[in-house]
């Protein structure tokens, strides 16, 4: 089996990396520093009601929500303000609250999931890594920097450029799928229409023709 990648494939990779295996321990780090492991539970329950309406509104689905409470019955837990956009917006440059910076690594996160290819140019991926390391490095420190560091420039193993083929397969497959999704559409369209005139035909009680006759005869009088 081919194993070389692009330039471009391996950008993508390493950002899947980054983003999937690193940059969820950094916002781990952020949420024990906010409540320690030994009272997680006690601020739980203390948030339950805010929580609760998290999970009403959707902001919480209920596999998260089961992890929170696995049997009982909600977030606001802390007093961290939220990015000045939301957590849908990549924040501005000078934005590096802790909050800007989970926001930051959900933004490209969005964008990785959204590349149908397994590609990343050369300047997305300089600007994409740069912001996600810089947040990643203020959520979880120095170490965990070292770490990002280090997956920048290493060779990737054939087990990281299995995914990217994987990848590269299942785009294969979507672009099949959408063809034929597109042609069974135009087929149904076609299909609506010729229903469309036969069912006139139908509601239609007397002939064309002889309705012509009926039309030219009235005309004459």
């Amino acid at each position: 089996m081919a194993s070389s990648l692009s330039q471009e494939e391996e950008n993508y990779v390493r950002m899947s990396l980054l983003l999937t295996g690193i940059s969820p321990r950094a916002a781990r780090a952020l949420f024990d520093y906010e409540f320690a492991p030994v009272c997680l539970a006690s601020s739980l329950n203390k948030e339950y009601n805010k929580l609760k309406d998290l999970q009403r509104k959707r902001v919480l689905n209920q596999s998260q929500w089961n992890l929170l409470f696995p049997r009982v019955p909600s977030k606001n837990l802390t007093n961290l303000a939220p990015p000045h956009f939301g957590y849908d917006r990549l924040p501005s440059f000078n934005e590096t609250s802790p909050t800007s910076d989970l926001a930051r690594i959900k933004y490209y996160r969005n964008l990785l999931a959204h590349l149908d290819e397994g590609k990343v140019d050369n300047t997305t991926f300089t600007t994409a890594w740069d912001n996600v390391v810089d947040a990643i490095s203020r959520l979880g420190g120095q170490q965990i920097k070292q770490e990002c560091d280090s997956l920048k420039v290493k060779t990737l193993d054939q087990s990281n450029k299995e995914i990217m083929l994987d990848i590269k397969r299942s785009h294969k497959e979507i672009i099949e799928m959408k063809k034929s999704v597109e042609s069974l559409k135009k087929s149904n369209e076609i299909m609506t229409v010729e229903m469309n005139k036969l069912k006139l035909s139908y509601e239609d009680t007397v002939p064309w023709n002889i309705r012509g006759k009926y039309i030219f005869n009235n005309q004459e009088f």
